[in-house]
């Protein structure tokens, strides 16, 4: 590609030489002659532009570029330029065509064309893979699972009997998609459902039963789900993963919940069964969601927060237990002013307990020096 294709393809312009051939994207440290195009679209990178080996370089809409380079791209929004060069220069995982001998299909499996399926891969009854579908070593895919076209599974992906994922998803390596659902029950009330009712444990758990998951998951299109995530599998519908979606690494997905459209749950993030969570939310890590909250459209969790209520639409919440951000901020301020708070405090209690205490005679006044008359 020439420095002209890659400007056209992220609708960005071009100063100085456009027929520039490029062969590479890189570190502006890193570039090592003319091909490579040097990605400085960080202030702190243009810094290291004199020194680069690199003829033309991605800067960032009015930067201060130094001199010496024959050729910039000019993006005005980088991060989401990066995206597009990245893509521009993505390399393919390595997959070879069609079904390996060492790979298992089951009979009744229905292939689509342009599918790799890589050894060690497993495929079962009745399962369908789309067109284009990529399945690397070592992946498990289950009875009736359907895989939509253009997918790419990882190696080590699970993926559960009867769960269905959209078109173009990517599931990352060890990540399980239709696991059962973490549901059980005692005979009686037992220690959970009496410290939630009454704040004392007072049943106990002589017999715990299973509750099997009969439901499934359903991925949307475009869907993104990080290595070692797991998501359960419904109790007796299907947990939904929205179009657009992206699932960071070692997040866990509860059973029945609904997850909107062009989420994202960040790492470690913990969402509890039969919670639903609206269109475009932003749970950043560690988030922890209880069960049965709802969570509106737009919403953004900061990192680390304890949610256990519901949160409306457009709202930022944070802190644990989790509540709005201004009211987080006041708390946090509170806190930081308890030290003052109870310097305060003891140098008013040394103050009252100064001017409660009983007076004591004086043997300083008028007088004291006189002989007493008789």
């Amino acid at each position: 590609m020439n420095i002209a294709e890659i400007a056209a393809a992220l609708g960005a312009q071009v100063e100085g030489d456009a027929t520039l051939v490029i062969r590479r994207a890189v570190h502006p440290s890193e570039a090592e002659g003319p091909e490579d195009l040097a990605l400085a679209m960080d202030k702190d990178l243009l810094a290291l532009l004199p020194g680069s080996r690199a003829r033309a370089a991605v800067v960032a809409e009015g930067a201060e570029v130094p001199e010496g380079l024959a050729a910039r791209i000019i993006v005005k929004r980088p991060r989401y330029a990066m995206a597009g060069l990245l893509d521009l220069f993505e390399r393919p995982v390595h997959a070879e065509a069609g079904v390996h001998p060492q790979a298992y299909v089951a009979p009744d499996a229905e292939i689509a064309d342009g599918v790799s399926i890589a050894p060690f891969a497993y495929v079962g009854p009745r399962a369908r893979i789309g067109a284009g579908v990529v399945i690397l070593p070592h992946v498990t895919v289950g009875a009736d699972a359907v895989i939509g076209a253009g997918s790419l599974l990882h190696p080590g992906a699970r993926i559960g009997e009867r769960v269905v994922l959209g078109e173009r998803c990517i599931i990352h390596p060890n990540a399980a998609v239709g696991n059962d659902g973490f549901s059980f029950v005692t005979p009686e009330p037992g220690s959970v459902e009496s410290a939630k009712t009454t704040g004392r444990v007072v049943g106990t758990n002589v017999l715990i039963r299973r509750v099997n998951s009969i439901g499934t998951v359903i991925l949307g299109d475009d869907v993104e789900i990080g290595a070692g995530a797991t998501i359960d599998r419904g109790t007796v519908t299907a947990t939904r993963i929205g179009s657009g979606t992206k699932i960071d690494n070692l997040v866990q997905i509860g059973h029945n919940v609904q997850i909107g459209t062009n989420c994202m749950l960040c790492g470690h993030v913990g969402v509890a069964g039969s919670t639903i969570i609206g269109d475009r939310v932003v749970l950043a890590g560690k988030v922890g969601v209880a069960d049965h909250v709802k969570i509106g459209n737009d919403a953004v969790v900061a990192a680390n927060s304890g949610v256990g209520t519901d949160i409306p639409a457009k709202e930022v919440y944070m802190g644990y237990p989790a509540v709005p951000r201004a009211r987080a901020f006041e708390q946090y301020k509170g806190l930081a002013r308890l030290k003052r708070l109870f310097a305060d405090v003891a140098e008013l209690k040394a103050r009252l307990r100064a001017s409660d205490a009983p007076a004591t005679p004086s043997t300083d006044g008028p007088g004291a020096d006189q002989p007493e008359r008789g």
